[in-house]
């Protein structure tokens, strides 16, 4: 399946960004079947060759999210802006692997104190007893 997405290009703290078309599967540092346009994140400059986007698109071409989300922006195609994929929420399982490692870590700090604790009373009661009363 192909896809319209961003590409990175520039230098390390300059970035910029082509927008291809290429295999959704395929790396967007590689070939690309057609460059689309560019964009510049610094100036919010968008470049895109509208012609070419909107024939790709109904090729049957996808779009990543933030690619639909600047063509909304800059009225190229029509449509509702699309929630970018976020972190997903964590599964039980895991929150079960969380609370158990902070229950495991709460016991472990706390066995230490009580067992000090038990030593430091038994040190008073000896110390008691080896005092002589006057």
């Amino acid at each position: 399946m192909l896809a319209i997405k961003l590409s990175q290009s520039g230098k390390t703290n300059k970035k910029m960004f082509r927008l291809i078309i290429s295999e959704k599967s395929r790396d967007p540092y590689g070939r690309a079947l057609e460059i689309l346009g560019s964009y510049n994140p610094h100036s919010k400059e968008l470049i895109v060759k509208a012609d070419r986007v909107k024939h790709w698109i109904s090729k049957g071409a996808q779009m990543t999210a933030t690619v639909n989300n600047l063509l909304v922006g800059k009225n190229i195609i029509e449509g509702k802006k699309d929630l970018a994929p976020k972190k997903t929420k964590t599964s039980e399982k895991r929150l079960g692997q969380i609370k158990s490692k902070s229950d495991k870590k709460a016991a472990k700090e706390a066995a230490p104190k009580e067992v000090v604790e038990e030593v430091k009373e038994e040190e008073v009661v000896a110390e008691v007893e080896a005092t002589p009363e006057a």
